[in-house]
């Protein structure tokens, strides 16, 4: 079952962020002068004074304050001018085969993931990464702000990992589940669980670079197969290797509440 992120979207939003009068939480909302300003148009602070000047709209309608936020499908207009119509956040789930870089292009010549996918989805970007080797669930989005912030170690978001390993060494996996220091880089408590025929469940919660294939190693574990199964509360569940899903409004809306 796949669990989304979405939006509601509200009249007017000029006391908060966050929620609609319902209290429902409002999905990838910005402050309308950093919208301006991310569109090219003018600075943050020059925007902030065309607002002030009764220069901005937002679908038809003056903005006279900054403390105003613009949502998904907003249309803003300066001096009668759109400057843009903000995308609707959309996010997808892709099955990551196994030998393919997650980037856009590879020097070395590399297979990437967006060979593996139709063109109507090469615009989107990637959600973090997993490495050459690594197989399994990779979100991908049209949204880069969304993006960053489910990859930002502060997000605490939980991503499981199933790991093949040549051995269980159950006083390394004890160090793991504690934390530990590789090569001056310090990698947070782990969650695992052993499995039979030397695997194991492994779930962390920062997502540092080749984290798991790193600490496993350390600890008397080193892998021989890794596969994510779930970010977050999104499951790769049954999805082919190398096909892409559109995921719902309804996880969208989740995922963006749990940031």
């Amino acid at each position: 079952m796949w669990y989304i992120f979405g939006q509601n979207n509200s009249a007017r939003r000029s006391c908060c962020r966050c929620c609609n009068h319902k209290g429902h939480r409002i999905s990838m909302s910005v402050r309308i002068a950093k919208f301006i300003a991310d569109s090219g148009v003018a600075s943050r602070r020059a925007a902030e004074e065309m607002i002030l000047s009764g220069r901005v709209a937002v679908n038809g309608t003056k903005v006279n304050t900054p403390v105003f936020f613009v949502d998904d499908g907003d249309i803003v207009s300066v001096d009668g001018k759109d400057i843009c119509k903000r995308q609707t956040t959309e996010l997808y789930a892709f099955h990551k085969p196994i030998n393919t870089m997650t980037t856009l292009r590879d020097p070395d010549g590399r297979r990437t993931i967006y060979e593996c996918m139709p063109d109507e989805y090469k615009h989107l970007k990637y959600v973090g990464r997993l490495d050459y080797k690594t197989t399994g669930l990779l979100l991908m989005t049209n949204d880069g702000e969304l993006a960053r912030k489910l990859t930002m170690p502060s997000s605490g978001i939980p991503r499981v990992y199933l790991a093949t390993v040549t051995r269980v060494d159950i006083s390394g996996l004890k160090r793991a589940r504690q934390g530990i220091t590789v090569d001056g880089i310090k990698y947070a408590p782990m969650k695992i669980d052993i499995l039979p025929e030397k695997k194991l469940r492994v779930t962390i919660t920062e997502g540092k670079k080749n984290e798991v294939r790193i600490v496993l190693r350390a600890c008397g574990c080193p892998v021989v197969k890794l596969h994510r199964e779930k970010y977050g509360k999104i499951a790769l569940g049954k999805l082919p290797v190398g096909k892409i899903e559109k995921l719902s409004q309804k996880v969208i809306d989740e995922t963006l509440k749990s940031l």
